[in-house]
This record gives C-alpha cells, sequence and structure tokens, in this order.
C-alpha cells in the first residue's frame, strides 16, 4: 500500500500511525567530519531524544552561498551552530569539512574564494571564515554588531565593503538606542572595510552604521556593480494602527455589529484604522482623523550608496520604497534591468473577525496575509499577488483542492538566471520552489499553476525551503530545506530532486516532527495560503493587531483564577464575550510555565478542570495550546481540525520555543542606577495595597520545585486580573517590551492621566503596549489612574503632587521593564575570538564570559583549529577547561591561550545556553564519547 499523500494531505489519525510505521522521520544524527566525506549522502542515525537543544526557531536568511568560481557550497547548520562546506561536483555534492561559528547562524555571504561571512542570529556576531582550497576552515575574526543580525552582502569599491543587517539595539552597539524618543529609526545597517577590519579592536570598526527609518531589518541585496545596496525592514507595517476605545466611544463609537448573534451587549473595544494616502479609515471607510497624532510613512526598502564615503543611504526620495509589503521576507536585484524583487507578505488586519461571518457579514477567515513579490524599479513599487487564483469568497473546500494546489505560501529566498529571465521563488509554507518568468512578474499576466512549480516533499512530508542557488553550470538549484536541515539537489529543468544531502541536527525529535505544523500552509488551510506562520512569523509576532472575535459565538465564563480585582473605574464585562476586539498578535516564544495563551486567556483548560500549578485548569500549557485547534477552522481556513496526534506534535514543538536573551541588559547582568530605581519600585515592598510585580510575577525559579524544564514566572504567573479594561485580561508576561518601541503619540483619553499628548509625526511603528497596542509606550500606561498617589489607591504610587517625582518614577521604571529577566541570562551568545593581534580587549571579554559562567548564567566553550581537525574545550570552572580529546587532559585558560599561540591559530569563546556546553565544545551528539576519540 503507498502512503505518498498529494500536497496538502494528510492522513487521518489511523492512517497517520500506520504511515508513520512505514514511512519513519529523519532524524539526522551522525558527525560530519572531514574523514566522513564520502559518507555524506547516507542516511543519518536516529538523534538523541535527551537532546540538550534550545530551540530559538531562527529565521534563515542567506542560508547558501556558492564560491565566485562556483566549486564550493557553503551552508549554515542553524540548529548545529556551524558553517558546512561543500565541493561541488557534476556528480552532486561532497561534504568537505565545518567549522563551529556563532549561536543560530542565519546567513553566509563569499567575499572570495577564500573568505566567507557568517552572520549568527542569536550571537549578535559575525564570523570572519578562511576556507582556502586545501585547508580546513577556520574562523579568523569574530566581529560584534547589534542585536539579532540577519543578513550580508558585499557592495562598495570592488564590493569590499560588508553591509549587515541589525536590530537598532543590543549589548555591542557604540551608541544609546533610544528606546524612549520619538521619531527613531529601529534598523541599522552596519558597513565594514573587509580589508581593514581594524586589527586591534575587539570586534571590529565599522565604517558607518546606518540608521534607518523602519523597524527591525532583514534582508539586503546588492547592484550587480556593487553601487547599490538595498536593505529592507522586517516587519514594516502596512499604515495601519489601533486607536484607543475611549477615542472609539468619543467619536461615534464601533462600526456595527456591537453585539453577538444572540443581541448580548459587548465591551468596548479600540478599533482597527488604516490611513489610505489621505485620511485614517476603518473597514467601512469612515474617517478617524481626529484620533491619530502621529503619521507613518510606511518607509520599507531603503537604497544605499554603497561607493560613498562612509556609505550612507541616498537623500530624499530616491534614498527609500513605501508601501512594499507588510513582512517582508528576502530580496533579489535582476541583473539584465536592476530592478529589485522583495518577496514578502501583505496583512489584511483592517478586516474584522474570525469564524463563518454570518452574523457580521465579514471574516479574515483564510485571507490573513496575501503571499506576493513586490518589483522595486525607477522610483516605482509594484506588487504582485502570487496567488491572485484565490477566491477568498469562495467557500473553504476540503483538502486536497485545485486551489491549494496553485498556491504558494510564506515566499522567502529567490535565484536567478544571469540573463535575469527566470526567478526560483522558495516558499516555505509550500514545500514548494516557485518558477517564474520575470518579465510576466513585472508586467503581472503569470498564470498560477502547480505545474510552475517544484515540489520538494521527501515521502509526502514538507520539507521547508527557506534558502537557495542556482548553479547553472550544472543545471542545478541548492535548497536548504529547514524541516530536515537537509539540502535538497534539484534539477530545475526535469523539477525533480535527485539528492538530498544531510547536515548534522541536533534537534531532538520533537523539534524536527513538529514544526512543519507552524509553517505547513497546505496542509493548514484550505487554499493553501494560510498558516499559523502567517502571523506568528518564524514563532514570533508580525507587530500588528487584529481583531479576531467572533460574532457568531456568544459569552463564556472567565475560567479564573483572578489575581486582583482592581475598583472599577468604568463598566466592565466579567466574562469573556465573543467580540473581544483588537489584540496584538503574541509571540509562540516562552510559553510554557506561562498559564493560558491569548490575551485574554480564553482558550485554556480552565473551564475544564480545577486550576492548580503547575499543570492543572488554567496552568496546563498543554491543553491550552491544544484549544488552538479552533483557529485551524476559525481563522486559517480548514474544513475541519488538524488529526489529534498532529496537533500534539505541534505542541511538543511550539512549548520548547524560547525568547532570546535580553538585548538591552548589562552583559553582566546588572542594571543601571535608573533601571535598579526602576526595579525597586516595581518591587514596592512597602505598598499597603498594591505593586507593580503584585500582578507581573518575577520570579526566576518559578516551579522549578516540580521539575519544569522552562522554569520562571517573568511577568506573570497566569493567573487574571479583572476591571483594568473593560473586559478581563490575562496578566501578560514583561519578556520582549522592546521589541515594541517606535509608536509614540496618542491624543488625551479620560481613562489616562492627561500630558504628553502632542502632534508627534513620523514614526516607524502603528502599534504599541496593552492588549489592543493602543498605548503608545510603557509610560503611558503607567499613567492609568490607580497607579497614581492621588488616586488613593496605591499609597506608595506614582507621586503627581506638586515637587513630586511621579514622571522621574515612571521612567525610571520603564527602563527596568526594557531591560526584564528572561529565562536566559544576557551573556549567552556572545562572543569574542582570541588573536595574536587582539589578546589585551580579548583577555577582558573571556574573564566577562567566564565570570558568568561561574555564577550558573552560562556554559562557555571554546574552539580552535589543529591541522584539519577541530578542537573544542568545555569550560568547568575554576579557570579550567576540558577539551574534546579525552588524551588532553585539563588545561588552564593561560595554557589553552599559549597553545592557541604555539599553534598561530585562533581560538573563539561562545557563551552558550547552561547545560549545552558539553555537547557544544566537546560532545557534538551526547553519546558519551568525546568528539577527538570518535
Amino acid at each position: 500500500m503507498s502512503t505518498k499523500l498529494s500536497p496538502g494531505e494528510r492522513h487521518s489519525p489511523s492512517q497517520e500511525n500506520e504511515a508513520r510505521t512505514l514511512i519513519p522521520r529523519r532524524r539526522l544524527g551522525t558527525t560530519l567530519g572531514f574523514a566522513a566525506a564520502l559518507a555524506t549522502l547516507a542516511a543519518p542515525a536516529a538523534a538523541e531524544a535527551s537532546s540538550s537543544f534550545a530551540l530559538f526557531e531562527s529565521g534563515q536568511v542567506r542560508p547558501l552561498a556558492l564560491s565566485p568560481d562556483g566549486n564550493r557550497l557553503y551552508a549554515v547548520n542553524t540548529p548545529d551552530n556551524r558553517l558546512e562546506v561543500f565541493h561541488v561536483t557534476s556528480l552532486g555534492l561532497v561534504h568537505l569539512g565545518s567549522v563551529t561559528v556563532g549561536l543560530e547562524p542565519v546567513a553566509v555571504a563569499a567575499r572570495s574564494n577564500d573568505e566567507v561571512w557568517v552572520v549568527n542570529h542569536l550571537s549578535d556576531s559575525v564570523s570572519v571564515v578562511d576556507v582556502t582550497p586545501g585547508f580546513a576552515p577556520r574562523v579568523v575574526r569574530t566581529l560584534l554588531v547589534g542585536d539579532e543580525p540577519r543578513d550580508i552582502v558585499f557592495g562598495g569599491p570592488g564590493k569590499r565593503r560588508a553591509f549587515i543587517t541589525t536590530a537598532h539595539r543590543g549589548q555591542n552597539v557604540p551608541f544609546d538606542p533610544q528606546l524612549t524618543t520619538p521619531g527613531i529609526g529601529r534598523a541599522d545597517v552596519w558597513v565594514f572595510d573587509a580589508t581593514n577590519l581594524g586589527p586591534n579592536t575587539l570586534g571590529g570598526a565599522p565604517l558607518n552604521i546606518i540608521t534607518l527609518f523602519t523597524d527591525t531589518p532583514r534582508a539586503l541585496a546588492v547592484s550587480p556593480d556593487g553601487s547599490r545596496v538595498y536593505a529592507a525592514g522586517f516587519h514594516t507595517g502596512n499604515r495601519t494602527t489601533s486607536i484607543h476605545r475611549d477615542l472609539v466611544a468619543q467619536l461615534g463609537g464601533l462600526p456595527a455589529p456591537r453585539t453577538d448573534s444572540l443581541g448580548v451587549e459587548q465591551a468596548p473595544t479600540a478599533l482597527i484604522i488604516k490611513y489610505d494616502g489621505e485620511h485614517w479609515v476603518d473597514y467601512e471607510g469612515d474617517t478617524w482623523d481626529a484620533a491619530v497624532n502621529f503619521s507613518l510613512p510606511d518607509k520599507d526598502v531603503f537604497v544605499i550608496d554603497a561607493t560613498a564615503n562612509p556609505p550612507a543611504q541616498l537623500p530624499g526620495s530616491s534614498g527609500f520604497y513605501s508601501g512594499v509589503g507588510t513582512i517582508l521576507f528576502n530580496m533579489i536585484v535582476n541583473p539584465a534591468n536592476g530592478k529589485v524583487y522583495v518577496t514578502n507578505t501583505e496583512a489584511n488586519n483592517l478586516q474584522r473577525f474570525e469564524g463563518p461571518g454570518t452574523f457580521a457579514g465579514s471574516t479574515v477567515r483564510g485571507h490573513l496575509h496575501e503571499s506576493r513579490i513586490t518589483v522595486l524599479g525607477n522610483g516605482t513599487v509594484t506588487p504582485r499577488h502570487l496567488n491572485k487564483h484565490i477566491d477568498y469568497n469562495a467557500p473553504v473546500a476540503p483538502l486536497p483542492n485545485p486551489t491549494n494546489a496553485k498556491s504558494l505560501a510564506t515566499p522567502v529566498g529567490m535565484a536567478i538566471t544571469k540573463n535575469g529571465q527566470k526567478l526560483y521563488v522558495a516558499a516555505l509554507g509550500s514545500s514548494k520552489i516557485g518558477i517564474f518568468d520575470t518579465a510576466q512578474i513585472e508586467n503581472d499576466t503569470f498564470v498560477p499553476s502547480a505545474s510552475s512549480h517544484i515540489v520538494l516533499d521527501d515521502g509526502g512530508e514538507p520539507v521547508g525551503p527557506t534558502g537557495l542557488v542556482l548553479d547553472e553550470a550544472r543545471n542545478r538549484l541548492y535548497v536548504l530545506t529547514r524541516f530536515d536541515n537537509k539540502i535538497a539537489v534539484v534539477n530545475p529543468a526535469t523539477k525533480t530532486v535527485i539528492a538530498r544531502v544531510p547536515m548534522y541536527n541536533p534537534e531532538p525529535p520533537s523539534v524536527t516532527e513538529g514544526r512543519q505544523y507552524l509553517y505547513d500552509a497546505r496542509f493548514s488551510s484550505s487554499n493553501g495560503e494560510s498558516s499559523c506562520a502567517s502571523c506568528h512569523v518564524f514563532g514570533d509576532f508580525d507587530s500588528l493587531a487584529w481583531d479576531l472575535g467572533n460574532p457568531d459565538e456568544t459569552t463564556i465564563p472567565l475560567p479564573g483564577p483572578v489575581r486582583l480585582a482592581l475598583p472599577e473605574f468604568f463598566q466592565t464585562f466579567d466574562n469573556l464575550d465573543s467580540l473581544k476586539g483588537p489584540m496584538t498578535t503574541q509571540s509562540l516564544r516562552g510559553m510554557a510555565n506561562h498559564g493560558p495563551m491569548h490575551w485574554r486567556g480564553d482558550r485554556t483548560m480552565g473551564n475544564a478542570e480545577p486550576s492548580a500549578q503547575p499543570n492543572d485548569g488554567t496552568f496546563d500549557e498543554r491543553g491550552a495550546f491544544a484549544t488552538f485547534q479552533g483557529g485551524f477552522v476559525g481563522l486559517l481556513g480548514r474544513t475541519q481540525p488538524i488529526p489529534a496526534d498532529d496537533m500534539e506534535a505541534f505542541t511538543d514543538f511550539a512549548l520548547q520555543i524560547m525568547y532570546p536573551p535580553n538585548p538591552i541588559r548589562h552583559l553582566d547582568n546588572s542594571l543601571t542606577p535608573d533601571q535598579q530605581a526602576g526595579r525597586d519600585h516595581f518591587f514596592t515592598p512597602d505598598a499597603a495595597i498594591i505593586a507593580c510585580e503584585d500582578c507581573h510575577r518575577l520570579d526566576p525559579d518559578a516551579n522549578s520545585q516540580y521539575g519544569e524544564p522552562f522554569p520562571g514566572f517573568f511577568g506573570t504567573d497566569g493567573q487574571y486580573v479583572l476591571n483594568e479594561v473593560p473586559q478581563p485580561m490575562k496578566i501578560p508576561h514583561l519578556r520582549n517590551l522592546y521589541q515594541k518601541v517606535g509608536m509614540f503619540g496618542m491624543p488625551a483619553v479620560p481613562s489616562i492621566l492627561p500630558g504628553h499628548n502632542e502632534l508627534t509625526g513620523d514614526q516607524v511603528r502603528g502599534f504599541g503596549f496593552l492588549n489592543d497596542g493602543a498605548e503608545d509606550t510603557i509610560f503611558r500606561f503607567m499613567h492609568s489612574p490607580g497607579f497614581d498617589l492621588l488616586s488613593g489607591f496605591s499609597p506608595n504610587g506614582f507621586d503627581d503632587r506638586p515637587g513630586g517625582d511621579g514622571d522621574i518614577k515612571r521612567r525610571q521604571v520603564e527602563q527596568f521593564i526594557l531591560a526584564f529577566d528572561s529565562n536566559l541570562a544576557p551573556i549567552v551568545g556572545q562572543q569574542v575570538t582570541w588573536t595574536s593581534d587582539n589578546g589585551a580587549a580579548a583577555s577582558a571579554r573571556v574573564d566577562l564570559l567566564l565570570a558568568r559562567a561561574d555564577e550558573g548564567e552560562c556554559d562557555v566553550v571554546a574552539k580552535m583549529r589543529f591541522g584539519f581537525e577541530e578542537i573544542g574545550f568545555l569550560y568547568v570552572g575554576a579557570n579550567q577547561f576540558v577539551s574534546s580529546k579525552q588524551s588532553f587532559g585539563p588545561l588552564s585558560r593561560a595554557m589553552l591561550v599559549l597553545v592557541a599561540n604555539l599553534l598561530h591559530t585562533e581560538l573563539t569563546f561562545t557563551a552558550v545556553p547552561p547545560g549545552s556546553g558539553e555537547r557544544i565544545g566537546i560532545d557534538r551528539d551526547e553519546d558519551g564519547v568525546r568528539d577527538g576519540d570518535e
């Protein structure tokens, strides 16, 4: 019996069990060493179930690169923190070796046949790797850059300049990121002279750090002559924003309906509106100009003069493109005509409601983000919907169906022919490569068809393509497939996969088996365009709010428990209404040990069983995540929920995704004086009634006594609060508020103390804080009545009496919250490469890494090249390291540096998550035999 399925299908639960017996999942476990070069096409062994792996789900940006001569292929092995090197032959890929870089590498670019650069997303670094043929690859320099670097290209004179995208923050930046200042760009491009990195500087000396007026950036592209570099924001928005519920009431109230289908009155809520070029309008077209105190220029893609000294954004309107898309993934330049193609999705968050849309006549079901390629050239922006065949008003159809088969979801990496006539697009959510005639893309004459797709599935299972490169000399496409951590070798002429080359994968089966359910739109939706990752981009969020109430449902009881019921400052609604209003997309990171899901905690097990920590009732995260089943039908547009065992696999995966370390807090985990003062007020031990911490619990060890794998409360213990807003809310965690900076400006409303209500001009984000994103800053939130001393509710509240320090204290608490504790200490991921030129500066940073390891905040590993072999070391305390070769015995730090000096090699130290050092440093497969002894 054949168990291979058509794209978009899954087995029934009984068929699933049978299929999984006949077609086992491919789990990767064999080490890819230099001596194993001829064995890389063999099937790998099973990964260890007891892996120490920490899951961050970083999105790959440029995971593959060919050497200029086309003889080498470089691949980032994101889960194994390595760069893999392959020799390209007419018969296939031969693995030549690998080298450890930083944590979560997501991009690689070849500067020459002898040197490649690797971008390390979690380590906030760039590894410069010597790949001279005939020698083993080795890291010769580590550059320290801003937070969460994502992409790299080479441009400028002789293409000797490296351009790297980073967030406008991080412990390695040489400036104040001005997180609380209006009108500041949140995206940076670091530019280095690759031929002169600064021999006596620790992390490299950039030529310039270009700040761009958009949110955190992602993709880069370079013109064929290297004179222009294009930089794109990531979550660039679509000119939508939320207006506060009080403003909605003052200006006429919400558009209909204002009751559910049974006529039950609903709580007042915020409203999502959009700037249409002239006015701020809602979904019905009504104008709300008086409700917005800022403007959203929606600058998406920026043009940099790569030849200028220093490189800089072009002035005026020639320096940016607007309206490119909401979420921008990747870019490529057509070498023939210079036009830029941008893979992106455009959000439909102005439309209201999930569900069938019967009562309200409106639903966003199956129509969340449209998959697009936007063409930029000569100042014009022309979006092309890849799935223009979809009729979003058509009834939901069972799988498989013809519409689904034609669709491409989540377009990411691209490759283009040298003549610029054919474009290949990796569709992460469809497990396909789309093939397009560029002229048809530009003039919008292409016709969506399954016949123009290359299906990459392996045995009926999706593989998740993220990046690709084209080898025209050999008529091959090399595609990195994220779900199975392989390189698919594709013949584009025959549209077939001719080989799958595995890379070693330390991820446990619970990760590799569950990842596909986040991304696979063919399986998640009827039309093949929507998946959970449409909004939870790479397991995070999309920086938008959505009004996903369902008026065809009705009120349900609040499950509780309630931690705090505040005095009623306005009319309140104590149960969970069907019309919940706008809610900002929450991250899938860090859900373990943090109670029910969603802002209101309305998908939980709290009404099914008594609630008790750590895993019963409301606090049962597995049960809460299982209730997301409703989203597959009501939101993504599926005819029925996914099979229970698939949902279980999805749960296993999702509850392991972690937040990265906080990039605002000092690397030694200390607080600035303002942050410390804010923390002191946050806890307020002498408050007679309430302190911030009474609701927003901070306890890094919470539930560790029960053996929780992800212990700690970081802003919430999963309980609810009443009367803070008209409807009940789960108390939210506070680990990622630094990600939400960029909206400034809000008119006065009765429920917030007045002040700071002036017009603020251009801003980079349309959504701020709280559940609806309608409050622009943390500072604003703390002006809510009840937090102040004069209200009489909090005797130790903010003192706004004449001469009081209310706003000073608010600013200090804001600073603390932006640097809030997280599951991992700030040092995790940080690196330094010791060389003969930077010993003094590197020594101080090594001191820092080891000191934090001594405090239990991280493990520290070190790597150096010895002949053709990479030798690893693990810090075990007391200034001692053990090696990946048992025979080496313990080495002191001084001896380790001396050995590197005698061998004339570099030595790279990395702080890794606690408990992962042995695997990353000396025992890659965790089998108890050190790497150098296998």
